[in-house]
């Protein structure tokens, strides 16, 4: 009796997308609900990707790789340190201004009020009432404001206790962890799997070290106009105003805008106070339009709806970490898509218009990388 193949059952594309969906709900919610677990690690991981370099050339000098982990990881935590030091000395200093800002705020209040009040009839608001409002609110709000600032700090001792450790185990046994993903694929689709790879590489570091080298390059512009201009906390501002600048188009509102009320307050000028902003306008056009293109070229080019799109869904999935690891996991996924004929029109998607050649420079680039370079000293003849 001959026996036929079972005939192959076709899913109609509702039934397909539905499925894809229950999916896709499923993964954000264990990607929600295992956020104190997977934070530590993706930020081990991209740090590990930006240190593996600084860690090949400590063993190009004869050193172990234990000790050449070791070194890396010590020269981040004194950078970090260092950073630390800068940022707590200006928050100090602003701290003890605070009384005298909060002050004048309230005597500025006060005359926008009056002015209110003749102009369009409007009931000032006393001081007093002004404050018992405060307080109230305040402490309507104290326990959630006392439990979140407990939970973020105790997730901020976690990471900062966990993160190291990832980073010292990923660069480690970063062979090991090579071997492991070859034993799911096919020998004759490791090549692709080993360009992809060095893609990401390639891909995470020119995001990481270009957008350091643009913040360093952007707070030293944005320190020299604020200083030129007297402003107070200048160097706090100016390298706090850097930082958002990476945020499109928000970034320098929201990096502007403080800065400047706090130059009114201080100095009861509008024209400085526009004068700050000014400075901030003008080295946000340097950045976008030369800054940014000479120090990255077109190595990460996402566009800025999905940077967008990114940051917001990041915030709304990790809050604020998941802001910071938003944009360096949409530029692996582009790499990821772009190597995927099937997923290809996705990284099409997330580029930039002018983004023609991005893919072709990142495999050239990544042709004789780390991986590759591993693979051929590894694969036996």
């Amino acid at each position: 009796m001959q026996r036929h193949a079972p005939a192959e059952v076709k899913q109609s594309g509702v039934v397909h997308y539905t499925f894809l969906l229950i999916g896709l709900t499923l993964l954000v919610y264990v990607l929600h609900a295992l956020d104190s677990i997977l934070l530590p690690i993706l930020f081990a991981a991209l740090l590990s990707v930006l240190l593996l370099p600084l860690v090949l050339r400590f063993e190009r000098w004869k050193l172990s790789r234990i000790w050449a982990i070791i070194f890396a990881l010590l020269l981040v935590i004194v950078a970090l340190l260092g950073m630390f030091y800068l940022f707590g000395s200006q928050i100090m200093s602003l701290r003890d201004e605070l009384p005298k800002l909060q002050e004048r705020a309230v005597q500025y209040f006060d005359q926008i009020q009056q002015w209110a009040s003749h102009k369009f009839g409007y009931q000032p608001i006393s001081k007093d009432q002004l404050i018992e409002s405060g307080l109230e609110s305040f402490k309507s709000s104290a326990g959630g404001y006392l439990g979140s600032t407990l939970s973020t700090t105790a997730g901020v001792l976690s990471v900062t206790t966990l993160v190291p450790i990832y980073i010292f185990c990923f660069l480690y046994y970063r062979d090991h962890m090579r071997q492991f993903l070859f034993r799911f694929v096919k020998p004759d689709r490791r090549t692709d799997v080993l360009h992809t790879m060095d893609s990401i590489q390639v891909v995470v570091q020119a995001y990481i070290q270009g957008l350091l080298t643009v913040i360093v390059i952007v707070s030293v512009l944005n320190s020299i106009g604020l200083l030129v201009l007297g402003v107070k906390f200048a160097v706090f501002f100016a390298i706090f105003a850097s930082v958002l600048a990476i945020i499109p188009y928000i970034g320098i509102l929201v990096g502007s805008a403080i800065p400047a009320l706090v130059t009114l307050v201080d100095t009861g000028s509008p024209t400085k106070a526009l004068g700050v902003v000014g400075v901030f306008v003008f080295v946000q056009f340097l950045e976008g339009n030369f800054i940014t293109p000479m120090v990255t070229g077109s190595k990460v080019s996402i566009n800025p709806m999905a940077a967008i799109i990114a940051l917001i869904l990041g915030g709304e999935l990790w809050g604020t970490p998941g802001m910071i690891l938003s944009i360096p996991l949409v530029a692996v996924l582009k790499v990821v898509f772009d190597a995927n004929k099937n997923t290809e029109p996705w990284g099409f998607l997330l580029g930039d218009v002018s983004d023609g050649a991005e893919l072709k420079l990142a495999n050239s680039s990544a042709k004789e990388g780390f991986f590759m370079r591993a693979w051929h000293k590894l694969r036996p003849g």
